[in-house]
């Protein structure tokens, strides 16, 4: 067998720059043995630097909805722009993924981030801004299926619930980087709509570098060979009571975190009276930081547990939104965000957790597109609804009626949880023992 050729059962075959690395450090990867712990950290760069992108106009809608001219509505349209792309992609890139590799996906998902980049930054019109937002989420897409499978895949069959909690932690710590760093950058250098997007693509650019070092199998799932490209992601068969237990506690989540991401800054801005780019990035990084910490903080807690907390967190994020809407407190505000934050991130690690510890690596893909389908839906529609019927009735009433229609779609998600918890096994969504003492 050649040096530099590994053939797996599957008939796949392991080819590439970090993969051969990987063999002269005298390990293995997916599926064999494991390899070393901070390869499963640099294949969580690319899901990262993809998300930072995916919120880094957050502070600066204000910015260009004065600049440009357009109403709150047309404001959440720009930012359910993301979600119709991502959902989109997910129709595509998960089976993909699963067929072809997760190089041949991530690489052009990375070049249309960078195009992303070069229209946010000479963006005049609304039309640039939707384009842009559009491409973003093509990328995310094909980041949250194959970027995030590849996380796990590099941390072989040992460590998939490590590879499930860095590639979740990835998503969020670049969600909530994106908006602190635009933010940081608004209110610091001269113009910072191009600033902000040229630091972005450099990132997206070391991301291609580690893509194409990781070690990674150049075709991943022979099975799918004669499945349809373009369809409805879905999970293999006896894996659905898992999906629909994730998606019902990280749905509420994520929706909630993108209503503080559309409408945010201009909550802030009517509370503060204040258009600071820092003040709304760091809103939505303390959130996003939360989303990160929480779940490193529930390792050694149950499954059930951990879905359970994160219906609780977004109910209470929910509770704590009214209050701030109704009192015009920035302090409840923030904490609400903080609460949704952990909702999301929460949920977002026992879906991926159920899924990883259950699904076959040559359908982890599809299978993580399934569940940000079903998560990105109600959190594109939910907040555009809002910002139309906030242009009506006024913020403060749309917010007060969102937050009661999450608040009631959180608490059914832990009913669900509770009357399903015997079909969703254990042991905890944190790493093995090995996988632990690997990784410190």
């Amino acid at each position: 067998m050649p040096a530099n050729r590994d053939v797996l059962g599957d008939g796949a075959a392991r080819t590439g720059p970090g993969w051969e690395r990987a063999r002269r450090e005298g390990t293995r990867a997916s599926g064999v043995g494991p390899v070393p712990v901070r390869w499963v950290w640099l294949a969580s760069w690319p899901v990262t630097a993809v998300f930072v992108l995916s919120n880094a106009a957050t502070p600066l809608y204000v910015r260009w909805q004065h600049g440009i001219g357009f109403s709150k509505g047309t404001l959440t349209v720009v930012f359910a722009f993301y979600i119709v792309g991502l959902l989109g992609s997910l129709l595509f890139s998960g089976a993909a993924s699963d067929r072809w590799g997760r190089k041949p996906v991530l690489v052009p998902a990375l070049l249309l981030a960078v195009v992303a980049c070069v229209l946010f930054a000479t963006a005049t019109t609304v039309t640039a801004l939707l384009v842009a937002r559009l491409l973003s989420g093509i990328a995310v897409g094909a980041v949250v299926s194959a970027g995030m499978a590849a996380v796990t895949e590099v941390a072989g069959p040992a460590r998939r619930a490590l590879g499930a909690l860095l590639a979740s932690c990835a998503m969020v710590f670049g969600a909530g980087l994106g908006p602190f760093l635009a933010g940081l950058l608004s209110e610091t250098v001269p113009g910072p709509t191009v600033t902000v997007f040229v630091v972005e693509a450099v990132l997206l650019l070391s991301a291609l570098v580690a893509v194409w070092r990781l070690p990674l199998p150049g075709r991943a799932g022979a099975a799918l060979a004669r499945g349809a490209l373009v369809r409805v992601p879905r999970v293999p068969k006896g894996d659905g009571v898992r999906l629909a237990a994730g998606l019902a506690v990280f749905a509420p989540g994520i929706t909630a975190t993108s209503f503080v991401l559309s409408l945010g800054p201009s909550l802030l801005s009517g509370l503060l009276g204040t258009d600071s780019g820092i003040v709304a990035g760091s809103t939505a990084f303390v959130m996003f930081l939360s989303a990160t910490g929480v779940q490193f903080a529930v390792r050694p807690l149950r499954r059930r547990t951990v879905l359970s907390l994160s219906s609780a967190g977004t109910a209470l994020g929910m509770a704590l939104l009214v209050v701030a809407v109704r009192s015009a407190s920035v302090t409840a505000l923030v904490a609400a965000a903080v609460l949704a934050g952990a909702g999301q991130g929460l949920g977002q690690l026992s879906g991926l957790t159920l899924l990883g510890t259950s699904v076959p690596t040559d359908r982890l893909a599809e299978a993580n597109a399934a569940f940000n389908v079903g998560g990105y839906l109600p959190a594109g529609l939910l907040p555009v609804a809002v910002g139309y019927l906030s242009d009506a009735v006024g913020l403060t009433t749309g917010s007060t009626l969102f937050a009661a229609v999450l608040f009631a779609l959180a608490a059914a998600g832990a009913v669900f949880v509770t009357v399903r918890r015997g079909q969703l096994g254990e042991p905890s969504p944190s790493p093995s023992p090995e996988a632990r003492g690997a990784a410190g």
